[in-house]
């Protein structure tokens, strides 16, 4: 039963997939069941002590107030710095902003800017919020398919074809969740010479990955290759996946600051300035030593490989190895319209990742929540022991099904 309380918009948007994936692999597990949970977003690592004791050290000496609603001085400061030493990006702290995640800095500025029936378009796969976001705002979401034979990137020519006179946004995440897909300086120059002959179009470009990539992948900011287009370029950004900080809720963004002004307005009504003493935390982690990042880097590359290597061991299973995140993306198109071994079919990638969870203890997240059905989400962010016990187990379990065609022939 719909409550007449709910608003008709909230029809627009639907609970988060990924975190409902793992909240059911956690019930699970509370409830006894060994589940090797292959969904997580975050690195599974503490925070740097180095972060905990600045926060500490914050809140014994009293900075425990309401803090500015962009941001503390401090946070803006070393996030200006970040943005120069790391994507050569020269910010004023006037077009700096601090956000409760990067999920809110995005949900804000969507918020603050679109208008009913304003088109913002989001390259397929995307990150499973994106789509909600733009349509609680009002905008229209223009999905733009991205292949695999293009590495599930966004190309000139897809971009030119889906701009219209009502596009208000390009939505890019580099390195894309959950493709892994990171592109090049060249590739992101492209998409800019098309962005030139339209002034009316911004680019949120969502760089949260940025310093997880792999081998002699490079990751660079898009305003860096695009400096014409810095006046209609947001950059978010955040220290959660960076220093292992998910639960302390802080993402940034750099732009132009009558954006900035906006989202800090709608931020004043709505949450107010994000934790102080998380702010004080963030802080050490932008200044402090970043051999910690380094460090997760190289322990990732290892776990990557490791499970490209045990996914590549199963028939019909083609996954490109990411350049990116800590996501592989593995095509699973081969096990579709199959019958399991208690005769239920499995039709679609969310029946796949059901019948995963149910018979093989193992929770993934299923493509089409990501805008590219066929395909299954395996997150690296675990330990090579889980890494290789849901890999196994995934193989098993796919090794049951039957084509519903010979369950057919044999009756």
């Amino acid at each position: 039963m719909t409550l007449a309380i709910v608003a008709s918009k909230m029809h627009r948007i639907v609970a988060s997939a990924s975190i409902a994936a793992r909240a059911r692999a956690r019930e699970l597990t509370a409830a006894g069941h060994g589940i090797v949970d292959l969904t997580v977003g975050e690195p599974d690592a503490d925070s740097p002590s180095h972060v905990v004791s600045a926060a500490h050290a914050a809140a014994v000496d009293g900075d425990t107030r309401y803090p500015p609603i962009a941001g503390t001085i401090a946070l803006r400061e070393a996030i200006r710095e970040k943005f120069a030493r790391e994507n050569g990006l020269e910010y004023a702290r006037s077009e700096v902003i601090v956000g409760n995640g990067a999920k809110h800095v995005i949900f804000h500025a969507l918020a603050a800017t679109c208008d009913d029936g304003d088109e913002v378009i989001i390259p397929a796969p995307y990150w499973v919020s994106y789509l909600d976001i733009v349509r609680f705002s009002g905008g229209i979401p223009i999905v733009v398919a991205c292949h695999a034979r293009h590495e599930f990137k966004l190309t000139p020519e897809a971009l030119e074809e889906a701009i219209g006179p009502r596009t208000k946004w390009l939505i890019l995440n580099n390195p894309n969740n959950p493709s892994g897909a990171v592109y090049t300086a060249d590739e992101l120059r492209l998409l800019a010479r098309v962005l030139e002959r339209h002034p009316h179009v911004w680019v949120l470009s969502d760089e949260i990955y940025e310093h997880y990539v792999y081998g002699t992948t490079v990751h660079v900011s898009f305003t860096t290759c695009a400096t014409t287009l810095r006046q209609r370029t947001l950059t978010v950004n955040g220290v959660s996946k960076t220093y292992r900080m998910s639960g302390w809720r802080i993402g940034y963004a750099g732009g132009p600051s009558p954006l900035i002004d906006a989202i800090d307005t709608l931020m004043s009504q709505s949450t107010g300035g994000v934790c102080s003493i998380s702010q004080a935390a963030a802080v050490a982690a932008l200044t402090g030593p970043q051999d910690c990042v380094s460090a997760i880097r190289q322990d990732f590359t290892r776990r990557r490989d490791l499970m490209i290597s045990r996914l590549a061991e199963i028939a019909n299973f083609a996954c490109l190895p990411p350049n990116g995140t800590f996501y592989v993306f593995p095509d699973c198109k081969a096990y579709l319209d199959t019958v399991s071994p208690c005769g239920h079919d499995i039709a679609t990638d969310h029946d796949l990742c059901a019948y995963l969870l149910e018979t093989a203890n193992v929770a993934v997240v299923y493509g089409e929540a990501y805008g590219c059905p066929g395909h299954l989400r395996f997150s690296f962010a675990t330990t090579d022991e889980r890494i290789i016990l849901g890999c196994d187990r995934v193989a098993a379990a796919l090794g049951k099904l039957k084509p519903k065609t010979s369950v057919w022939t044999t009756l």
